[in-house]
């Protein structure tokens, strides 16, 4: 038998095919092996299904929109997230970062925590894919010094592994003037 490159090629080609898609019941097809290192996680995580195999990632539209107020040496971040779905979220972390150092420790809200000198994280919960369920976050922070102006800058560092096609509503860079009004993101 003469095997040549063409059919091995083939060859190779649908067993590649076969390692990562099987034919479930009904004749639909479901993702099986680890193409792409999808195995992070394990079985029981909201990833997996019913039957220990890694599901595809939810698809979510998380926004964030709020207004950002600078005085003296107090910064005001208020923030709404939601999530117009088509899939529910059970939390999202929104990141608040200053281009000026934070004054030491700050009072945060239970959901937050600072993670540097220039950084807020904070958890909104679950979010429903049709938008009611929004989350409310208000942020009064210190900043080192009398700034003249801040830029603050806003935007989802984790939303459960769901992928968002929309991701410009969720990612905001505002410049605040220190004058106290309110600049809208």
């Amino acid at each position: 038998m003469v095997v040549t490159r063409r059919t091995l090629l083939g060859a190779a080609a649908a067993a590649a095919m076969a390692s990562t898609v099987a034919l479930g019941a009904g004749g639909t097809a479901e993702a099986v092996g680890d193409p792409v290192g999808a195995s992070v996680g394990a079985p029981g995580d909201a990833a997996w299904d019913a039957a220990g195999v890694r599901s595809i990632a939810p698809e979510a539209d998380v926004s964030h929109h709020g207004h950002v107020s600078l005085w003296g040496t107090g910064l005001g971040v208020w923030l709404r997230s939601e999530n117009r779905g088509p899939s529910d979220l059970s939390g999202v972390t929104v990141r608040v970062r200053t281009s000026v150092r934070l004054a030491g420790r700050q009072e945060l809200p239970q959901e937050c925590l600072q993670a540097d000198r220039a950084t807020v994280l904070c958890r909104t919960g679950a979010l429903r894919a049709d938008g009611t369920a929004q989350s409310q976050l208000a942020l009064e922070l210190q900043l080192a010094g009398r700034p003249t102006e801040v830029v603050v800058r806003i935007d989802t560092v984790w939303n459960g592994g769901a992928s968002d096609r929309n991701p410009k509503n969720s990612e905001h860079e505002v410049l605040a003037p220190a004058t106290g009004d309110e600049y809208v993101f």
